[in-house]
């Protein structure tokens, strides 16, 4: 199974936010061997606007699956009525997908009005119960915005998930999971986290720069980056890296 996954497009109207965004896309409808679905885990819109997921909407239309989840920029209204089609709602945008045999949850971690994250009681709820009503055999990944640990500086601690045990608990009782897979950070980034992998997507918009990299904690100049995860028969996760020129 192979994915790609993108994060933090902050589609605001702009003529390079939205150049960047097409020439992932491009590159993803271009590769010789089509992905199976693309995850785009968070911060969609940079103000939540109906105007920026309708363009979210014809950028993202591809020939494979494109499966988001909202981040802290995004409004839950807004993006459901113009990115999903659906009514608009204030409750967690939470959605499973099934993807070659292998099940997606896509999860809210929003806090509206807030940048910092939790999965909620519902959200929590939703996934224990999709999960454990899975076919006995099928896998799962978890893919939401917020890490649930810090990664690396200048994130502040205030942006993280809270709670993050609560996470853990659900990922004891559910050893299905294979891996964790987060954006929010705006660099690419690795560790593990209740024995997953947790996987970090850089940021389409902007990359975050380490402290040892230089003064400014934005580089907009960086090439726009992508992860691409293959997941095999035996759920080990591979992932790779990689800027789009």
């Amino acid at each position: 199974m192979l994915l790609a996954q993108i994060s933090d497009l902050h589609l605001d109207g702009s003529d390079r936010a939205t150049r960047r965004a097409v020439r992932v896309m491009d590159h993803l409808r271009a590769l010789p061997r089509p992905v199976d679905a693309v995850l785009v885990t968070g911060d969609i819109a940079d103000h939540g606007t109906e105007a920026e997921y309708e363009e979210a909407a014809r950028i993202l239309d591809a020939p494979f699956p494109v499966l988001p989840c909202p981040g802290n920029h995004d409004a839950r209204p807004a993006y459901r009525k113009a990115l999903l089609e659906e009514a608009p709602g204030a409750g967690p945008v939470n959605r499973v997908h099934h993807v070659a045999g292998v099940a997606i949850l896509m999860c809210d971690s929003t806090i509206p009005g807030r940048d910092e994250g939790r999965l909620d009681e519902e959200t929590l709820a939703w996934a224990d119960t999709t999960l454990a009503e899975l076919p006995r055999g099928t896998r799962a990944l978890i893919a939401f915005h917020q890490p649930p640990v810090e990664l690396h500086h200048p994130l502040p601690d205030s942006c993280m998930l809270e709670r993050p045990g609560d996470l853990a608990a659900l990922l004891d009782a559910h050893p299905r999971v294979a891996a964790v897979l987060t954006g929010h950070a705006h660099t690419a980034a690795a560790s593990t986290f209740a024995g997953r992998p947790l996987i970090v997507g850089p940021a389409i918009t902007w990359t975050l720069r380490m402290p040892w990299e230089g003064d400014r904690a934005a580089d907009r100049d960086q090439p726009p980056g992508l992860a691409f995860h293959v997941l095999g028969d035996d759920a080990r996760l591979t992932t790779h890296y990689r800027v789009v020129i």
